[in-house]
């Protein structure tokens, strides 16, 4: 395992694919690419329809969509109880997710109850605990114990948790402000971030989401805004807060005078230029956190610190606003925080990212500029957030697709984890993470282990090639594997099937159901039937009770199903 801080070489891929991001927006903007009215290029002309990578929407019920798209997969009983909820889709849909938005009214004590279980024992812990526990530890195994826990916890939750969008939207947040958290100066101060940051405001308001980010000793570290000083500016962290966490690269108009850049009907200038990137990097000047810089006034307590000595404290301008000189502690840095967290390219970014992620990888443009709207509207609210999202998920665009996402690698093992009831070592030992971890990491989708910021990719064609696909089956075939260490079955599907259900029609009716919430593909079933009956009339009892190859063959059964093309759409 490596844990090391970005090199200078890793900048420089970065920077490579900003700007190949940027060309890319200029070709299409040249190009005559149809544009919204702020002046950014549109994702696409509204009359071009949402991709299909599967069946026609409308065949799909809407629960399947649900708990596709909204949640990692169906438990046991999760369909039922969506299906309870009222007597119209519509009502059903708008009461689900009215309480998974309100996630502290939803009574997820038997996840608590597993998380204490599983002996996890830096989860609680403040930032000066971390540091000084973990960072300061000089143990590899205890210094990196922040990191591998908030891991653990994490599969846990997304397998476990009731609060099943909560979790899904505290998986857009890291990708979105994405931090590397292999990183060895990193890892002990993990669940700080996790927790104060991520999952504090996962539905609250985004500028108080942006602040916390920016003062988190993670990201200061990270994009190394914590050298940021007027003797030595680092632009790192600027340019990241710009390009991709607030008004994003189609909003970048490269190295040009600031007052070439358009205005918009409010007299803002709709992009962002060089200039800006380099007066906020001014503004942010003595953000850093308290490390032991062998001077007072730092002591080493590893939260976020303003050291006013290091701040530039002349004027600036920053987006045509000017930022006056000798201003109060941070107020430069918080003025530029309200300035992008209220403009309509940040609005239109998020929106743009959020439909990405809960509707199609190229989403309506309809419901992208409503969700943008609703973020503007209420970008001072303190449930900004949950009011776009739930704009976005109970929009028409969201019930009429289906299959225009794909599965990640941990969207599978999960889905699959909770499609199984499978319980993993390490939700009842925290100590055996590790051998979990390395089976997982293989996928190459493992948690907080992207280098660069931008994130893991969350559309289609970064996940579909080989690598990813046949290291992910081996992955939910581990699950359903035999565990010859302790010789008994990973998760028991015999067990778990009800003592009704024996034949080989029936046994894939009833998996295909819990595990698709939907009918699969004719052709798909009756292979799965043959193989399953293995020459016996499909419609007869197996012995599955008595039988260890037929139990043997359950398990693969559902290995199978695992790897069935329907399985990967969302």
């Amino acid at each position: 395992m490596k844990w090391h801080t970005p090199t200078d070489a890793m900048r420089r891929r970065w920077r490579e694919q900003r700007e190949a991001g940027a060309r890319a927006a200029e070709d299409a903007r040249r190009r005559g690419h149809p544009r919204n009215p702020h002046g950014l290029p549109s994702i696409q002309s509204p009359s071009t329809p949402a991709t299909t990578l599967g069946p026609s929407a409308t065949s799909i019920p809407l629960a399947a969509k649900v708990y596709g798209r909204l949640a990692f997969g169906p438990r046991t009983g999760d369909i039922a109880a969506f299906e309870a909820l009222g007597a119209t889709d519509d009502q059903r849909l708008t009461a689900w997710v009215d309480q998974q938005l309100a996630p502290h009214t939803i009574d997820d004590s038997s996840t608590d109850a597993r998380l204490v279980a599983a002996g996890y024992q830096t989860l609680d812990k403040t930032i000066e605990q971390l540091w000084a526990d973990h960072q300061n530890s000089g143990n590899g195994s205890v210094h990196m114990q922040p990191l591998e826990e908030t891991e653990a916890a994490t599969f846990l939750r997304a397998c476990w948790s009731r609060r099943q969008l909560f979790e899904v939207l505290v998986d857009f947040w890291h990708t979105h402000f994405s931090v590397y958290g292999q990183n060895w100066a990193i890892g002990p101060v993990w669940v700080q971030y996790d927790r104060n940051v991520i999952r504090a405001h996962a539905l609250g308001n985004f500028r108080q989401m942006l602040e916390a980010c920016a003062k988190s000793t993670a990201m200061l570290h990270y994009l190394d805004n914590y050298l940021n000083s007027e003797d030595g500016p680092n632009e790192n962290y600027a340019r990241e807060l710009f390009e991709l966490h607030t008004l994003g690269a189609d909003a970048y108009f490269g190295v040009v005078d600031p007052g070439t850049v358009p205005l918009d009907g409010q007299g803002r200038p709709v992009g962002f230029v060089d200039r800006d990137i380099q007066e906020a990097t001014r503004c942010l000047t003595g953000w850093t956190y308290d490390f032991d810089y062998w001077q007072a006034p730092f002591s080493d307590t590893g939260g976020y610190f303003y050291h006013d000595a290091w701040h530039d404290s002349g004027p600036k301008t920053v987006l045509g606003v000017d930022i006056p000189a000798g201003q109060g502690p941070e107020q430069d840095g918080l003025d530029v925080l309200d300035l992008i967290a209220s403009h309509p390219a940040t609005a239109r970014h998020l929106a743009l990212k959020l439909c990405r992620r809960l509707i199609a990888d190229s989403p309506p443009e309809r419901i992208v500029d409503e969700a943008a709207t609703v973020f503007t509207d209420s970008w001072q609210a303190p449930d900004q957030i949950r009011q776009v999202v739930r704009a976005i998920v109970l929009s028409p665009e969201f019930r009429d697709t289906w299959g225009a996402k794909v599965r990640r690698p941990f969207e599978i093992v999960t889905a699959a984890k909770r499609a199984t009831g499978m319980e993993l070592p390490y939700e009842t030992s925290a100590q055996l993470y590790d051998w979990f971890r390395w089976v997982y990491s293989q996928t190459g989708h493992e948690l907080f282990g992207w280098e660069p910021p931008n994130g893991y990719p969350d559309v289609a064609g970064a996940w579909l090639s080989t690598t990813p696909r046949v290291l992910t089956w081996k992955m939910t075939n581990f699950i359903v594997d035999y565990n010859w260490d302790l010789d008994e079955w990973r998760v028991d599907l015999t067990a778990a099937t009800p003592p009704g259900v024996r034949s080989a029609n029936a046994l894939v009716d009833y998996w295909i159901d819990r595990v698709f919430a939907r009918e699969i593909d004719d052709s798909h079933r009756d292979e799965l039937v043959e193989f399953m009956a293995q020459g016996y009339l499909p419609h007869l009892d197996l012995p599955l009770d008595s039988d260890e190859s037929v139990q043997s063959r359950l398990q693969a059964l559902v290995g199978l199903m695992f790897w069935i093309p329907e399985f990967f759409e969302r």
